[in-house]
């Protein structure tokens, strides 16, 4: 019997009466099975003991002492005892007993006591009023479990429940893992899990059976992740046919050397550049997926200017030639405007038939793009969100490319292969391809995206150098307007990104519609300005960054809404003004809008006085690399899985203990263990 099939309720257990079966309701346990993986979020380890001399090298530890006064402090109903100890040191200490004036009585002047607390300097002392005092003879030197608790609920409580509960029904219980697998890893069976975890001998026992729960999640997790591999595409992630991360021109890993189909040699020869190491490497894998016949399920990543876009079109064309759709998904209509753009430069002179569909598409055109989409008449669609609206049907959608994926949710991404399948006669899903301008960090991309392939662009074209960083704090504004002013004069543009809209009675931040003003007027008179954000209408936004990429405005306005789709290599400056209100991804993001040609760029993070500690982590990071790998690594250090990527969106699994960045080295065992397993299943 597994441990979650014990469906005996809690009110079986001696103890635990109406309030207390209440109490642990609104903690999520009802049964006993419950009880007993309610696992403890700390240890006290009560097994050593330290002098109050140690009180600033550890947050919480026991020390042995004798009560040598009783104080009170505060009048009236606030009147709060104070108990002064001293251990063998001669160190003294006062506990601040809150709430608790009983233990004047219970501890008199002149008892031995053991106080397991944590303790600070205070009031010209060391003082504790988070602590737990017992007579001395009577404190067991333990290791004690730790319990989230609600109200009217105890530790003592707790512990003793699963006590009872562990010596009644915790014997004989099977492992979630195959035995071979538990074997094999030399892991606690669950019975010894559930001791080691509930009443270890020491923090390592604690610290073995946690690990062990560790792995037995990300081995679950990760086997369901391989079958649905393959079940969609017969194989495990990284396998034949696309492979994972081999080199160009070799046949690494079983990967072929990149050749190019007819279409995708005549583009490729249209380029005044060469393909990149990774490009075609990324090439490579996506080449095999297509010729594969079973769907690629991959993710494109790379960071901002890497060159994702030209390998997409590039991955399209080898469908056209197999007489297959392909639709480009993109958030805004910003970028899926930008995409079409450069895909009718490059792709339309080849042949190929392009089409740009959006919801603001007027009824008589979309009419006949919808007839022509339906006909096979169009090979290649980019737009937004009505690429899988209601009333549109493709002949022969093969091929699904969705970009910025984090901004999709689910739903949306099953939208568009919905749509494929009903185009094709045997309801095969399209290819699917993702991509990403915030890199991944490897520990997500093996539990978010884990049923992918993944493909890597870390390599930017040649010619493009590094942009230069530099932090301006609030007030020093002048200096940064002065050599800003000196790019203008020599020919370059600049943005201007801030964080609102508008002025706002609630915040005193910098807005955008202000800062136009102040700019044109003030600081930069005689250079064109224009202003962008999200309440701008489309085809009002359209001509603005017409006229931005011409040249005709030096000095672009905006809110973040040119985080993505925006690329003029003549922009030379980035000021990002209150930088610490934006996250790491989208800083990188923003600085990425330069940097796009040979020229030299710079971003400019202006920021306010009083800082966080995650708004310095920001700001340092984006200081001292460009390297968007090495950031996605230090965003998720400072906010956690829970919103690098569009993980939410991304059906992402909470885990009860494991943490895939804390975790990752056991992340990456149960990955290999787990597929291990499924390659035996599958001989």
């Amino acid at each position: 019997m597994f441990v979650g099939e014990i469906q005996v309720p809690v009110s079986r257990l001696k103890g635990a009466g109406p309030a207390t079966q209440e109490q642990l309701a609104r903690l999520g346990v009802t049964t006993v099975g419950e009880l007993l993986t309610f696992w403890p979020r700390d240890w006290d380890d009560r097994t050593v003991t330290l002098p109050l001399s140690a009180f600033q090298s550890v947050p919480k530890f026991t020390v042995r002492a004798t009560v040598i006064a009783h104080d009170w402090f505060g009048f009236g109903r606030m009147k709060t005892l104070k108990i002064v100890i001293q251990d063998a040191e001669g160190t003294l200490a006062e506990l601040a007993c809150f709430n608790r004036p009983f233990l004047e009585r219970q501890f008199p002047v002149g008892t031995a006591v053991a106080v397991h607390g944590s303790f600070q300097w205070k009031y010209g002392g060391i003082q504790s009023s988070a602590f737990e005092i017992e007579e001395e003879d009577r404190a067991e030197a333990k290791v004690l479990p730790v319990y989230s608790l609600t109200a009217g609920l105890s530790q003592a409580t707790v512990r003793k429940l699963i006590g009872r509960a562990l010596a009644e029904y915790g014997k004989g219980l099977d492992s979630e893992l195959p035995e071979a697998v538990r074997a094999g890893k030399g892991l606690p069976s669950k019975t010894e899990i559930l001791a080691l975890m509930h009443a270890p001998a020491s923090l390592q026992d604690a610290d073995r059976a946690r690990s062990a729960l560790i792995f037995e999640e990300f081995w679950i997790f990760e086997l369901a992740i391989g079958r649905r591999s393959i079940e969609r595409r017969g194989r495990l992630p990284g396998t034949q046919p696309g492979g994972r991360g081999a080199e160009p021109d070799s046949d690494a890993a079983g990967l072929p050397a990149f050749i190019p189909s007819p279409l995708q040699k005549a583009l490729i020869d249209r380029l005044p550049f060469d393909l990149t190491a990774d490009q075609k490497t990324s090439l490579a894998e996506m080449n095999a997926d297509i010729e594969s016949p079973l769907p690629m399920a991959r993710l494109l990543q790379g960071d901002v200017g890497s060159g994702k876009t030209l390998v997409s079109f590039l991955a399209a064309l080898a469908v056209v030639e197999r007489k297959g759709q392909v639709a480009l998904l993109a958030p805004t209509e910003l970028l899926a405007r930008q995409h079409a753009e450069n895909a009718s430069k490059m792709l339309e002179p080849l042949g190929v038939r392009l089409a740009f569909l959006t919801g603001n598409l007027k009824a008589a055109g979309r009419s006949r793009l919808l007839a022509e989409l339906e006909s096979g008449g169009i090979d290649i669609v980019i737009g937004t969100h009505a690429l899988f609206s209601r009333g549109v049907a493709y002949k022969n959608l093969r091929f699904a490319m969705i970009d910025e994926q984090h901004r999709f949710g689910v739903l949306q991404r099953s939208a568009i292969i919905e749509k494929g399948m009903e185009s094709n006669p045997d309801k095969t899903p399209p290819h699917l391809l993702m991509m990403s301008a915030t890199p991944i960090p490897r520990t997500l991309a093996l539990s978010v995206f884990g049923d992918l392939d993944v493909s890597v662009i870390r390599t930017m074209p040649a010619g493009r150098k590094p942009i230069i960083t530099h932090l301006t704090r609030h007030g020093n504004e002048q200096n940064l307007y002065d050599f800003v002013g000196r790019e203008l004069a020599a020919g370059h543009q600049a943005y201007f990104v801030y964080p609102l809209i508008e002025e706002s009675e609630v915040l005193s931040l910098k807005s955008a519609t202000t800062m136009y003003e102040h700019l044109r007027d003030r600081v930069f008179p005689g250079v064109p300005c224009a202003l962008i954000h999200s309440k701008v209408e489309e085809e009002e936004q359209r001509t603005i960054m017409g006229r931005f990429r011409s040249g005709e405005v030096g000095i672009l306005v905006a809110t973040s809404v040119v985080e993505v789709g925006v690329d003029v290599a003549n922009a030379t400056c980035m000021v990002i003004e209150h930088a610490e209100r934006f996250g790491l991804s989208a800083l990188h993001q923003l600085r990425g809008r330069v940097g796009r040609g040979n020229l030299q760029s710079y971003c400019f993070l202006v920021y306010a006085q009083n800082l966080t500690e995650d708004g310095k982590a920001r700001l340092k990071a984006m200081h001292e690399t460009v390297d968007g790998f090495v950031i996605a690594e230090e965003d998720l250090k400072i906010r956690g899985p829970g919103d690098i990527a569009g993980i939410k969106q991304s059906g992402y699994l909470a885990f009860n203990l494991a943490d895939p960045v804390r975790d990752r080295d056991i992340l990456e065992e149960a990955r290999d263990s787990a597929f291990s397993y499924l390659l035996e299943e599958m001989a």
